[in-house]
């Protein structure tokens, strides 16, 4: 695991700073923890961030938040820097500060110390209280590889800046300001930052078609396949036949067309004969930085709303004056009494958020945990927000966070009939605690809607939150019924798959509520707003379906990796998950085996009874009979099946046209032998053995597991002799044929009932044997054996048919299906959809609300406004959208006939309609 020492409480001063640890040489990576992190950045980076420390000035709202997810990242070590006391103002910024904290005055950092360092138990995080100004020497900065300011003066800012410019080699300076709705970030890497990974984009491999003999050569993409490439980029290529010289060559490209490009003169090469694989070749880029000082004059600036492109700089602009008035005034950024100017800077920016709302309530100064938020958005849209009934479904990432921005914002409180509900029915896990951050180490399988729910009323006592463990679905419409909508204001969505939001979107539709979703896949974030009867809804559009893979394919030609890892769990799933299960529910209907040999006698089938019946009589009953077993499997789907598969096609077989059939992407695969000192061999069998000791209820020890257990028990296991069977199909038409419904020959008939009558005259037939215990995927476990099973496998079969095999961590995400993600992106879109709700609890109109696409690593933030709602029009003056609906009360005894009406009474003469039809 990624091993730092346990957090210490350390205390020190800018200039006299706490000890760091020292950096070790090398660090494995828990995965238990990072796993979903390490697909977004990957090794190299997480290592270099293992080693990191930084310097983070300012625990207010923003500073806080920074400290949350580098700490939640796994840096090394953090030292949080501030000297300001707890106030009545952070309880509504900052949530880690309590109202205890502000009753015994402590200082702030002190206050989150704890709080922040228990988010991860491998990060050091300590504390410095003493004044950082323009007479701090600054050389004990030199101990970092990041420095982040928040809360600081412009001037201090440019100081530091410049200190850390010029170091060789630089340290990284990152310097932050919130000013109400309005905030600046600026970074400064140095002259020669250069990245590894521009994009952040996984490469893909594509298989090539056909490559030209010329100047310059053309590369054509198999089956008209979409290349995404860019001129300029660089692709390395691989397996070609004929044209060997460009095999494990790079070369640069010239975009053609989508299926095409050219890679240089070709024409001096072999002649090209068939197959070919290229993949994008990553080159890093460097970038150049400049001080804040130099860009102050003339900044570069991201661009997020392009209707609006003059934004940036006229905000850059106001910010200037405002830091040359602050310099003068000795200004204190966010005190609970604040100054005009401060509401000066807030009203002349409004229209970003809220042009058309300013009233005279925006002065109002209460002295309580809102006065922030009282601020930006005034007193009305505050007790509003109080008084706000929202649904939540989903308290993973997005949602721990969407909790924790409405526990500040006083979103549903007890005391003005507020309430949220929210519903997850899953339980926490150890990786989810890398992002979710309302949980710890001692939550770990407990349910995550309750958990969040005590951790959120620790930010916010006030709150009402109701907390469920139900999936949101058809079978629970009875407890989220449409008088349960009807109560509500508003529904979001921090849900994962896009089946469980086009169900709620189709109840917030027919209900007629407002829906934010988000959703976030590594570094990339999206929020969707819909409003009823301004926009569309989430199901107004549909992405195109996922590719499936053909079954012939995954049964007997694998042409890449993803073929072989989804063979792989496709085989978990029949074995150790789906066969049991069929199995059981078989003797859960029919009593006993004698009444299933009766039956089969007289009527020679029963649906089922073939495989549950083979089950059965071949049923190991210790574990060397498992070890036995796995052996068994072990030749047949690395060994025969490669056999059998040479013998229906041998490698000079020709189709129709004349052209090979073993051409790409079809690979010939070729047997292997078993060698238990192998230990891709020896981890195929012992994995799949625990699995049949797992699933037929058979105990075994860890001795029983060693290589030299296992070595003895396999030299006695006789495997048959290989004989052909019939050909293969190469129809990619065909599905995956249900076990239960499989055609079963009269011979095989036969013996299953003689296999029957065996079991039944050896009396092995008891109730214990009946019954199996299906065994579920669990990806996140390293101890059940899962992916043990699933990643040799598919690392046999890739070697069987000469597929480049993944590692483990790449096979784990592929199997497991699992979404990249890290802490920043699901702080970033709940924070974008928490600016929404305001605008919902607004009122506003349709040209305020806005969508939201970002990429972190490029970095790229696009504001979009949203899908106007779509009307059909029936006549000039009659039209409907999916928002509009005819509402008739009824009652138990309710007829047609009372419905009919009450449509003549209530809708007719309303739209003016002549006739009611009835269908």
């Amino acid at each position: 695991m990624l091993f730092i020492s346990p957090t210490e409480s350390h205390r020190g001063t800018p200039g006299h700073p706490s000890p760091l640890p020292t950096m070790a040489d090398s660090m494995d990576i828990d995965d238990s923890l990072y796993s979903r992190q390490r697909y977004v950045l990957g090794d190299s980076a997480m290592q270099k961030m293992a080693r990191s420390a930084v310097f983070l000035s300012g625990i207010g709202a923003l500073g806080v938040e920074i400290a949350k997810n580098i700490v939640l990242a796994g840096v090394k070590a953090v030292t949080l820097h501030d000297c300001k006391q707890c106030e009545v103002w952070d309880l509504g910024t900052n949530f880690f500060i309590r109202e205890e904290d502000v009753h015994s005055q402590k200082k702030r950092v002190e206050a989150v110390h704890s709080r922040v360092a228990e988010l991860n138990p491998y990060v050091q995080v300590s504390v410095s209280t003493d004044v950082l100004d323009e007479n701090t020497d600054l050389s004990f900065l030199k101990r970092y590889q990041c420095v982040v300011l928040t809360e600081t003066k412009l001037s201090l800012q440019k100081r530091i800046d410049h200190f850390c410019h010029s170091q060789q080699p630089p340290i990284k300076f990152i310097g932050c300001d919130v000013f109400g709705i309005c905030s600046r970030v600026f970074c400064d890497f140095g002259e020669a930052f250069e990245v590894s990974d521009p994009t952040g984009e996984e490469p893909k491999e594509l298989f090539i078609q056909n490559i030209s003999q010329e100047n310059p050569g053309v590369v054509t993409c198999m089956d008209s396949r979409t290349h995404g490439l860019q001129t300029g980029q660089s692709v390395c290529f691989k397996e070609i036949n004929g044209m060997s010289e460009l095999n494990g060559t790079t070369h640069q490209v010239t975009v053609l067309s989508p299926y095409s490009f050219a890679i240089g003169d070709t024409s001096s090469f072999q002649p090209y004969a068939h197959a070919g694989i290229f993949r994008l070749v990553k080159m890093p880029k460097t970038f150049t930085f400049e001080t804040m000082e130099q860009q102050l004059s003339d900044p570069r600036l991201l661009t997020p709303d392009f209707s609006k492109p003059e934004a940036p700089l006229q905000l850059h602009t106001i910010m200037l004056a405002l830091d040359a008035f602050l310099e003068q005034q000795c200004f204190k950024p966010l005190t609970s009494s604040r100054s005009p100017c401060f509401e000066w800077v807030l009203s002349y920016s409004w229209y970003i958020v809220v042009a058309h709302c300013f009233n005279v309530d925006f002065g109002v100064c209460r002295g309580d945990r809102y006065d922030a938020l009282r601020a930006c958005i005034g007193e009305s849209l505050c007790l509003k927000l109080h008084t706000f009934q929202v649904f939540m479904v989903g308290c993973g990432a997005i949602g721990c966070e969407m909790l924790k921005n409405m526990a500040l914002m006083g979103v549903g409180l007890s005391r003005c009939s507020g309430e949220i509900c929210i519903t997850d029915p899953d339980l926490i896990e150890k990786s989810n605690l890398n992002r979710q951050f309302l949980f710890r180490p001692q939550h770990i399988r407990k349910p995550k809607s309750t958990t969040a729910a005590a951790a959120s009323l620790e930010i916010n006592p006030e709150l009402q939150i109701d907390a469920h463990l139900n999936k949101v679905c058809p079978a629970t419409e009875d407890m989220y019924s449409d008088a349960f909508f009807s109560r509500l204001n508003l529904v979001v969505t921090a849900l994962d798959n896009v089946e469980a939001r086009r169900y709620v979107d189709s109840r917030s539709v027919s209900n007629q509520k407002a829906l934010l979703d988000s959703g976030t896949m590594g570094t990339k974030g999206h929020t969707e707003i819909i409003v009823p009867y301004l926009t569309e809804s989430y199901n107004s559009h549909r992405d195109p379906p996922e590719e499936e893979i053909p079954f012939c394919t995954l049964k007997s030609f694998p042409a890449v990796i993803e073929h072989t890892i989804q063979w792989a769990r496709d085989k978990f799933e029949s074995a150790f998950s789906h066969k049991p299960s069929i199995y059981n529910m078989f003797w859960q209907t029919h009593s006993s085996a004698q009444e299933v040999l009766r039956v089969r006698i007289i009527l020679h089938s029963m649906e089922g009874s073939f495989q549950v019946i083979k089950l059965l009589s071949r049923r190991p009953t210790q574990w060397e009979h498992c070890l036995a077993l796995a052996r068994l499997k072990f030749d047949k789907y690395f060994k025969r099946k490669a056999l059998q598969l040479l013998h229906s096609f041998p490698l000079d077989t020709r189709l129709k046209d004349g052209s090979l059939f073993w051409q790409s992407p079809k690979r010939p695969p070729s047997p292997i032998e078993f060698e238990l000192s192998d230990p891709l061999h020896f981890s195929f069998v012992v994995s799949s053995a625990r699995l049949f000791a797992g699933i037929y209820n058979i105990p075994h020890s860890e001795e029983q597991l060693s290589y030299e257990a296992v070595s003895s028990v396999l030299a006695e296991v006789e495997v048959p002799e290989y004989k052909p069977a019939e050909k293969v199909s190469t129809d990619e038409t065909v599905k995956k044929p249900d076990q239960l419904q499989m055609t079963v020959s009269s011979e095989e008939e036969r013996q299953a009932i003689s296999q029957l009558q065996k079991a039944i005259s050896s009396s092995s037939v008891t109730p214990g044997r009946l019954r199996m215990t299906p065994t579920f995927f669990e990806k996140d476990d390293d101890s059940n054996g899962h992916m043990d099973f699933v990643a040799s496998a598919s690392a046999l079969r890739a070697h069987m048919y000469a597929i480049e095999a993944a590692d483990r961590l790449q096979t784990k995400r592929i199997a497991g299906k699992i979404i990249p993600a890290i802490a920043t992106s699901t702080a970033a879109v709940a924070g974008l959809v928490s600016l929404e709700l305001i605008k919902v609890a607004g009122g506003y109109g349709f040209e305020l609300f806005k969508n939201c696409f970002f990429n972190l690593a490029i970095p790229v933030m696009v504001l979009t406004e949203t899908a106007q709602v779509k009307r059909t029009q029936i006549r000039d003056d009659i039209s409907f959208s999916i928002w509009d609906r005819w509402t008739i009360f009824g009652h138990e005894d309710f007829t047609l006939s009372d419905f009919m009406n009450a449509v003549k009474v209530l809708i007719i003469p309303k739209y003016g309609l002549k006739q009611l039809f009835v269908l």
